[in-house]
């Protein structure tokens, strides 16, 4: 299936551009992977990541939220890390690098989706309540990828590492999983406290 790739906002790409070209002017360093990587750097791919909130039971329906835009840096033939980006007040702006299992997880999950019937666009949505970032498989290519909350019949992938139990790069309609994540965090409330850390689903 054509897997319609959402154009990121003009800006942010330009920041993702200028952190790659002079990693000098950025607070957070290039991760090792893009250090040691030989040739040119591109990012591709852009995503928008949205957060899914009030998961659980009691706090009305989950509301979704776009935290930022991100990129597959590729080096290549495959992506070595990853560039984020974030709405500030004075627009977009580069916010760090990461590379890891998500980067992996991420290139991986998208080639399998374009094995899948239909036509979808792809998104990011990350449950910090689980840690859990899965890709989100929108059944409207042409949205707009700010904006909407899934929808029954969109797919969601959940990324390797995945929380215990939840199969990792199996594609789960919202109907099906969204029940199983209430209940996992209504059996267990303490797996929503603290922060995600970098290079994490959020």
């Amino acid at each position: 299936m054509p897997l319609l790739v959402p154009p990121a906002p003009k800006p942010a790409l330009r920041s993702a551009l200028a952190a790659l070209a002079s990693p000098t002017v950025v607070r957070d360093p290039r991760t090792p992977a893009l250090r040691s990587a030989a040739g040119s750097l591109i990012p591709e791919l852009p995503l928008p990541v949205h957060i899914l909130d009030r998961v659980t039971k009691g706090q009305g329906p989950p509301r979704t939220r776009l935290a930022g835009w991100r990129f597959l840096v590729r080096s290549g033939e495959h992506a070595v890390a990853a560039a984020e980006t974030m709405l500030t007040p004075d627009g977009w702006a580069f916010s760090h690098f990461f590379e890891g299992p998500y980067v992996t997880s991420t290139e991986l999950a998208l080639r399998q989706a374009e094995a899948l019937p239909g036509s979808y666009q792809p998104r990011l949505l990350s449950v910090p309540e689980l840690y859990m970032l899965t890709l989100w498989l929108h059944e409207n290519p042409t949205a707009d990828a700010a904006k909407g909350s899934p929808a029954p019949s969109d797919l969601l992938v959940p990324l390797a590492p995945a929380p215990p139990g939840i199969a990792a790069h199996r594609a789960h309609r919202v109907s099906d999983l969204l029940p199983v994540l209430t209940l996992r965090l209504a059996a267990n409330p303490l797996m929503g406290l603290g922060t995600p850390a970098m290079g994490s689903p959020a």
